[in-house]
């Protein structure tokens, strides 16, 4: 049971905590510097609202505009140091190589396990310190899996913080696969039990957990019901842009939940891309393809069609571990092209053609 409910995300870390507010570490982000994609205002220049970036001083607000810095958002499971290896990353090796290139990338700690109103708070609030730290007015989320629907929270809650979100592989319209868990524990005795022994095991792990944390929180979350209350909830802000992919394994090739009028160049060249499904997600992808009659184009946990929100992108061929580089960096599998590394990369020079 715990090995089920631990595939919902990739069993990995999220790599950076924040100290609490108050300390003399606030954050470590990486990046910055004269090549860090940040935009710095000239000294002794007041700016407009006509030309906030350029030769311009600050944003009217007094803090600083586009190009903004980068939230990488982990889904369920993600944790600060896996068994305190000190090298493990929810977002393997992504934040630094991503720094290499200039950018200013944030990769903040939230509950493993809990709904995304729990799970959104903390994340709202750690991206409020990465505002203090950096000066600008807002950020941009890239995130995976259940940390796309943390993001929605805090662009709901507080949209004057958020430039735009970028969501990859997020369940926006549920999994059957928490269906099909909730079903098989439908206990309440025995969903007890599963928390308790999710804190015995992930106590050692890493240091998030807390007395509250729940599986069956998020797994409820993610279920049809609790996914229609969710969006009916948290609905979009008018002034954050959303942008979302799904992801394609078990060698599908997509077809019409792949299909969209807004396609990203940088997806649409791997449209003759096939991926090999992760052993460990074999028999998730099998079940929400659907098997006999119409397929359904999945990353091994969420379809391709409950993915979609927003600007929809199209898919990539990846399974929900190599979607973030998982299992430690290793290949897409063979005859796959695609590179995690480079996909982030073309997502976020998007982002910068957008204005954000």
């Amino acid at each position: 049971m715990v090995g089920s409910c631990a595939l919902l995300a990739g069993c990995v870390a999220a790599e950076e905590q924040f100290d609490p507010p108050g300390t003399s570490e606030v954050l470590t982000g990486a990046g910055g510097g004269s090549g860090s994609g940040v935009w710095a205002s000239s000294s002794g220049s007041s700016g407009s609202s006509d030309d906030p970036g350029g030769n311009g001083g600050g944003w009217p607000s007094g803090k600083l505009g586009p190009p903004y810095p980068i939230v990488l958002a982990h889904g369920f499971f993600g944790f600060e140091d896996f068994a305190g290896a000190g090298y493990v990353s929810y977002f393997y090796n992504l934040k630094q190589a991503l720094a290499e290139s200039g950018e200013t990338v944030f990769t903040p700690s939230v509950d493993p396990f809990n709904s995304s109103e729990v799970r959104g708070a903390q994340l709202l609030a750690r991206i409020e310190q990465v505002l203090a730290a950096t000066g600008h007015e807002k950020v941009n989320i890239i995130a995976h899996s259940q940390g796309g629907l943390d993001a929605r929270v805090v662009a709901h809650d507080r949209p004057d913080l958020v430039a735009s979100i970028v969501t990859v592989a997020t369940p926006h319209l549920g999994s059957k696969v928490a269906d099909v868990a909730l079903e098989l524990i439908a206990d309440e005795r025995l969903q007890d039990i599963l928390d308790d022994l999710i804190n015995a095991i992930g106590a050692p792990l890493y240091d998030q957990i807390g007395n509250e944390t729940s599986v069956f929180a998020s797994l409820e979350q993610f279920s049809s019901p609790g996914i229609a209350e969710f969006n009916a909830t948290y609905t979009d802000s008018p002034g954050v842009f959303y942008a979302s992919f799904g992801g394609r394994s078990g060698r599908a090739r997509g077809g019409r939940d792949c299909s969209t009028l807004t396609p990203a160049p940088f997806v649409t060249r791997f449209d003759d891309g096939l991926d090999p499904v992760h052993p460990l997600l074999s028999l998730t992808e099998t079940l929400l393809d659907g098997g006999i009659g119409e397929s359904f184009p999945n990353d091994g946990l969420v379809r391709a069609r409950d993915a979609r929100w927003g600007e929809f992108w199209g898919c990539i061929p990846a399974d929900h571990f190599d979607e973030i580089g998982q299992l430690f960096g290793q290949s897409p599998g063979d005859g796959n092209p695609w590179l995690y590394i480079d996909f982030y990369r073309s997502v976020i020079a998007r982002l910068r053609q957008e204005g954000f």
